[in-house]
């Protein structure tokens, strides 16, 4: 696939015209246009008040201009902008950088401004980057689009950022770091091209290895989802993401809306697309030079070679906060590192090779730990002590790299006594680390792209697949949806599950205490009773679910409390259910629409205390086996899916069967726009729903 051809435009342009150009000392269309001098294509400076600048003739208007325009950079005041985008209309330009600010971000006024302009170009072909932005640079190119006072140098990773301060900072930074850019472009509030459009044409660009975004708000979510599925199975797309302490935002009544929250959802979002998420700036640029470099680990298990224990516990103790797994060496290793190793070396991974180790004990040790088949990654930490040769152990460590096709990480820590060792291993291709800490956090995160990429293979597949119609669903919700009532009831909402094939426990619904004994005598006691209304959510919280109900006195004095508890309004009768004693696992599982990436599934600790545990973990339909089994490893609970204090395990390929179907109920009938099963009970006879509530939208 080819870019779009507007955005070859706007970065390959053969034409640019310059609409605010000055010769004006300190002003941004003076930078603009000192920058854009040294491209090598027609430049047209336009100004209505000089005929002439810095030496190029200047045009009054884009009509004047003689020839076509492939790309217009405007930095002129807001309010003149409507009416230059009729004139790129007019004049057949496809590309446009709207530098200047003055827009949505001052209110009202401002985004009148903005829906004039997007008015005028969507219907023409007319794409826009910006405005308040800094502008585009293509250094291999050398298009400087920009007011920032240099070039970054010609590189292999595009840096797209929603702001334009940080872009400044990050070029001058780079020049010290030796940091180098295939592009670099600030969106700014993205009236028009957005992250999809970007990640499409940088997923296709030749001179692009990875993409790197540093992200305030999501835009248009559908495009970035999208574009990022396709793009990251071949290309590196690694976004740091401002926002994590964000309040949750706030849903309607559900449980399931009250515990996702945006920021928690963009994670799920970029799991799902195998977009890499990290937290600092270091991060940022490190992970896109090192995905670059090094060949993915394909599992999690890291090594750590050392000739010093501090270090090697340090680098320990941070990989395993971020969730990573250290090796277990085999025998057949350990045999080896034995038999080369003094007695008193660690026996263990981390492998401490003790501090006097020589080069050669060094890559004796690293060479028969990289060819364990239980090691999937290899950090290597030397600090400079009186016997330790860096230099010739780097040289060590590349020879050994040469013959392998796993990671391997370099931490020789210190200053100038390794700074030629860190070097030659650069050169070589072995990412280096001041810290150890830091290397160990790095595999981590490629052993996150690894399984994220998987899972969105996984996921392509399931795309795939024809996802199940289901016909009983959309019946009852076009009759429910006939009474005008959005609040289904519990009996309604566990009919909708059984017909998606989610167990429920049998369920009935009593509209007169009569009703009520006759069921609950038909079930067999104990039985439980709940509230039925058509307008209050949580029926726990008025005291609307009374326990273990024995026998036909009891169910009498249920009804009573309940109907005595709520507005006559309120009660529409009660649910009649058997009382589940058999043990299990309490699970709530649901779903929200989020506003800006549609359904989002939660998963987490269920019954009163959901909430308050706050162990959960959310996911995007659709949905396969492997997808659920990586949800649930997201969830502290599910470890006792195997079996916890006497109690068997659960049935886990019936639970995630189970979860599977609810993915496909969400995908099959789009009016649900809340739905609650809490608890869901996951037992070793399989899981069953013993609560439900859902809520359709409303009809229109």
């Amino acid at each position: 696939m080819q870019p779009p051809t507007f955005l070859r435009e706007m970065f390959a342009p053969r034409s640019i015209a310059l609409i605010g150009a000055t010769d004006r000392a300190g002003s941004v269309g003076r930078a603009l246009l000192e920058n854009l001098s040294v491209f090598p294509c027609q430049l047209w400076p336009v100004n209505t008040h000089h005929a002439e600048i810095m030496g190029r003739a200047c045009f009054s208007s884009l009509e004047a201009v003689p020839e076509c325009i492939d790309l217009v950079v405007i930095a002129t005041p807001a309010a003149t902008i409507p009416d230059l985008i009729r004139q790129c209309v007019d004049k057949g330009v496809k590309a446009v950088v709207i530098i200047s600010a003055g827009f949505k971000e001052t209110g009202a006024a401002g985004m009148e401004l903005e829906s004039r302009i997007l008015s005028a170009a969507k219907d023409n072909g007319l794409r826009i980057i910006g405005p308040n932005c800094l502008g585009i640079m293509v250094p291999h190119l050398g298009l400087n689009a920009t007011f920032a006072t240099a070039m970054a140098q010609p590189g292999r990773v595009a840096f797209l950022s929603q702001s334009g301060a940080l872009c400044t900072a990050i070029l001058d930074w780079s020049f010290r770091q030796n940091v180098s850019f295939s592009a670099f472009v600030s969106v700014g509030s993205m009236l028009d091209v957005g992250w999809g459009d970007l990640i499409e044409h940088f997923g296709e660009d030749e001179h692009t290895s990875s993409i790197v975004i540093y992200m305030e708000s999501v835009g248009d979510a559908a495009s970035f989802m999208k574009a990022a599925r396709r793009v990251a199975l071949k290309k590196p797309i690694v976004v740091i993401k401002v926002g994590r302490s964000s309040a949750a935002a706030k849903a309607a009544a559900s449980h399931t809306g009250a515990m996702t929250g945006s920021d928690a959802v963009f994670d799920a979002a970029c799991r799902s697309t195998g977009v890499l998420r990290v937290d600092t700036i270091e991060e940022l640029f490190d992970m896109a030079e090192v995905l670059s470099k090094q060949p993915l680990p394909q599992g999690p298990n890291l090594a750590i070679v050392s000739n010093a224990g501090g270090p090697a516990a340090l680098a320990t103790d941070a990989f395993m906060h971020a969730g990573g797994t250290l090796a277990t060496l085999s025998d057949e290793t350990l045999k080896r590192l034995d038999a080369a190793l003094p007695a008193h070396w660690s026996h263990a991974n981390p492998v401490d090779v003790l501090g006097d180790a020589d080069a050669a004990r060094y890559a004796i040790a690293f060479r028969a730990v990289i060819e364990d088949p239980h090691v999937d990654g290899v950090l290597a930490v030397l600090t400079p002590q009186s016997m330790t040769q860096a230099l010739a152990t780097a040289d060590a460590l590349i020879e050994a790299a040469a013959h392998t096709t796993k990671p391997i990480f370099a931490s020789w820590m210190g200053d100038a006594a390794v700074a030629d060792a860190n070097g030659r291993l650069n050169c070589a291709g072995l990412p280096t680390y001041p810290y150890p800490d830091s290397a160990a956090r790095a595999f981590q995160h490629m052993w996150q792209r690894t399984h994220r990429l998987r899972l969105v293979e996984e996921a392509r597949r399931s795309a795939a697949t024809q996802r199940p119609s289901i016909p009983e669903v959309r019946r009852l919700i076009d009759e429910i949806t006939q009474t005008g009532r959005v609040l289904l009831t519990e009996v309604e909402s566990k009919q909708i599950l059984a017909a998606a094939g989610i167990p429920v426990v049998e369920t009935q619904h009593a509209a007169t205490l009569d009703e009520a004994i006759a069921i609950s005598n038909a079930l067999g006691y104990p039985v439980v009773l709940k509230l039925s209304s058509y307008t209050i959510t949580h029926k726990s919280d008025v005291g609307g679910v009374i326990l273990n109900l024995k026998n036909s006195e009891a169910v009498s004095a249920a009804w009573h409390q309940i109907a005595a508890a709520v507005p006559v309004a309120a009660f529409q009768g009660v649910s009649v259910q058997r009382m589940i004693r058999h043990g299990g696992i309490e699970f709530i599982a649901g779903c929200s629409i989020d506003p800006q990436f549609g359904p989002v599934l939660l998963l987490g600790a269920g019954g009163t205390l959901a909430e308050l545990l706050d162990d959960k973990a959310l996911a995007l339909p659709p949905l396969s086996p492997l997808l659920v089994m990586d949800w649930l490893a997201e969830i502290k609970m599910a470890r006792a899916l195997r079996g916890i204090r006497g109690q068997p395990a659960a049935d886990l390929p019936a639970l995630i069967d189970a979860l599977v179907k609810l993915g496909d109920l969400i995908l099959a009938e789009p009016r649900i726009v809340e739905l609650d099963i809490n608890p869901m009970i996951a037992t070793d006879k399989g899981p069953i729903a013993l609560d439900a509530r859902v809520v359709i939208r409303a009809k229109e």
